[in-house]
C-alpha cells in the first residue's frame, strides 16, 4: 500500500524546508562572496601598445636622468659612446668657438689657406700626369675645373704648362668648352680697351689662342 504524503511530520516538513533555504542562502552568499573576490584580485588589463609606449618615455626619461649627472659627475662615470658623444660635441663647440675668434679677427682658417695653396701644384701635377704617364692618368673634374677657371693667368699657370693645357683642350667638349670660349672672347674685347695695360694684353694672346683652338 502507498504510504500518503500527508502524512509525514509537519515538524519534519519545515525543518527540511528550512535547511534547503538555508543551504541555498549560503550558496548565494558563497558565489558572491567568490565573485567579489574575482573582481578585486583580477589585475587590470592595459593594452600591449599602452605598456610598451609608456616604456619607451620612461626609457627615454631615465637615460636623460643619467645622462645629466654623467655630466655633473664627471667623464669617469660615462660608458664609453656617450664619452664618444661629448667628445663630438665639445669638439663641434670648440670648432664654433674658433670660427667665431677667426671671423672676429679677421683671419681665415689655416685648414682653407693650406688647401688654397695645394691646389694648384695638384692641377698642375694632374696635366703633367696626362701629358707624360697617360697610363697612370684618370680624368679628375675637380682638377679639370680648376685648370679651366686660371688658364688665362699667367701666374698660376706658367707658359711651358700653357702649352701642355692647350693640347688638353683639343678634348674639350659640351659646356665647359662653350663657356671657356666665352672668357676668352670677353678677355679679347677687354684687350682693345686697355692696350697699354701688359697684364690685359698677356692674357688676351692666350685667349686668342684658346679661341682659335676651340672655334
Amino acid at each position: 500500500m502507498t504510504k500518503d504524503k500527508s502524512s509525514i511530520n509537519p515538524t519534519k516538513r519545515k525543518k527540511l524546508t528550512s535547511n534547503v533555504t538555508v543551504h541555498a542562502e549560503e550558496t548565494t552568499d558563497t558565489k558572491v562572496k567568490k565573485k567579489k573576490m574575482d573582481i578585486e584580485e583580477a589585475p587590470e588589463q592595459i593594452p600591449d601598445a599602452t605598456i610598451k609606449t609608456s616604456d619607451k618615455k620612461r626609457k627615454k626619461k631615465k637615460k636623460a636622468k643619467q645622462t645629466e649627472t654623467h655630466a655633473v659627475e664627471g667623464e669617469e662615470d660615462l660608458s664609453l659612446e656617450e664619452k664618444r658623444v661629448l667628445e663630438r660635441k665639445m669638439k663641434k663647440i670648440l670648432k664654433k668657438e674658433e670660427k667665431k675668434r677667426l671671423k672676429a679677427e679677421g683671419e681665415t682658417e689655416p685648414k682653407a689657406e693650406a688647401a688654397g695653396s695645394i691646389a694648384p701644384q695638384q692641377a698642375l701635377d694632374y696635366l703633367t700626369c696626362w701629358a707624360e704617364t697617360r697610363t697612370e692618368w684618370r680624368f679628375q673634374k675637380t682638377r679639370q675645373t680648376w685648370l679651366l677657371q686660371h688658364i688665362f693667368d699667367f701666374e698660376q699657370i706658367p707658359d711651358e704648362k700653357f702649352s701642355v693645357l692647350l693640347q688638353y683642350l683639343e678634348g674639350l667638349r659640351g659646356g665647359s668648352k662653350d663657356l671657356t670660349i666665352q672668357k676668352a672672347l670677353a678677355l679679347v674685347e677687354e684687350s682693345g680697351q686697355a692696350p697699354e695695360d701688359k697684364d690685359v694684353q698677356q692674357r688676351a694672346d692666350r685667349a686668342r689662342q684658346v679661341i682659335q683652338l676651340l672655334s
